[in-house]
């Protein structure tokens, strides 16, 4: 589903510790380090900077390849600086089969470790819960991009609606908490044509241009890429890869 999922933290030293020591309980390692960013897969952390704050108030959940990798990831996190917002155990209220396990990451992100009957192979992400100030107002955009995006609408709440993808889910929500901020997520494309109409339909329908489809000029693989604005700020891209 996600091409990867950005995140910006203040304290990147911090952040590296958690999650390098978090993730690897699960057996994710770093795919890129460098001065300003990691990057685990479809996971990233990039240090802020005045122009671009901390990302805030998100939730992502990981993949876990068993219930005793769930405990030690919880364990590990808090001991690489994290705060507990949920010890390891069943969640029936999700789904009979759910166990996972929550943290708070140096920036109060919810950082989550789960395995269910429904987890999928592909990407480190489970799922993302993203917080919104106006639910259909969110909605009605990521609808207008589905199609270029491969997203289908999946369970519906009062306060929320999901999008499912091929390995993964996320969750619009309006529960009363503040909206997540600053947060950039990326969908792979098939092809340059699909990033075209991507932005082109979604600029059409009003929302705000945040890149016009190209290469990337830090590329040096021929990515071709495009990205617009959520209606509360949230940098979505639409990325083709080409295979070497």
């Amino acid at each position: 589903m996600f091409d990867h999922v950005r995140i910006r933290v203040s304290d990147r030293s911090a952040s590296e510790r958690f999650y390098r020591t978090a993730l690897g309980e699960l057996g994710i390692e770093p795919t890129h380090a460098g001065p300003d960013s990691v990057a685990w897969g479809d996971f990233s952390i990039v240090a802020a900077d005045d122009e671009h704050p901390p990302t805030r108030h998100l939730h992502v959940a990981f993949v876990a390849p068993t219930r005793e990798q769930v405990e030690a990831f919880w364990r590990a996190g808090l001991r690489a600086g994290g705060t507990d917002d949920g010890e390891p155990g069943e969640r029936p209220q999700y789904t009979a089969s759910y166990y996972g396990a929550f943290l708070r990451d140096p920036d109060g992100n919810s950082a989550e470790a789960v395995i269910h009957s429904d987890v999928r192979r592909g990407g480190n992400i489970d799922h993302l819960w993203i917080r919104v100030p106006d639910l259909d107002a969110a909605v009605a955009f990521y609808a207008a991009i589905a199609r270029h995006t491969g997203l289908r609408e999946g369970r519906r709440w009062q306060d929320g609606r999901q999008f499912r993808g091929a390995w993964a889910t996320f969750s619009l929500v309006t529960d009363g908490t503040p909206p997540s901020e600053n947060l950039h997520v990326a969908f792979p494309a098939p092809d340059r044509r699909t990033v075209q109409d991507f932005h082109r339909d979604a600029t059409a329908a009003g929302y705000r241009d945040n890149g016009a489809p190209g290469a990337r000029p830090s590329s040096q693989s021929g990515d071709y890429s495009a990205q617009v604005l959520d209606p509360q700020g949230t940098s979505v891209e639409s990325v083709f890869r080409p295979r070497s």
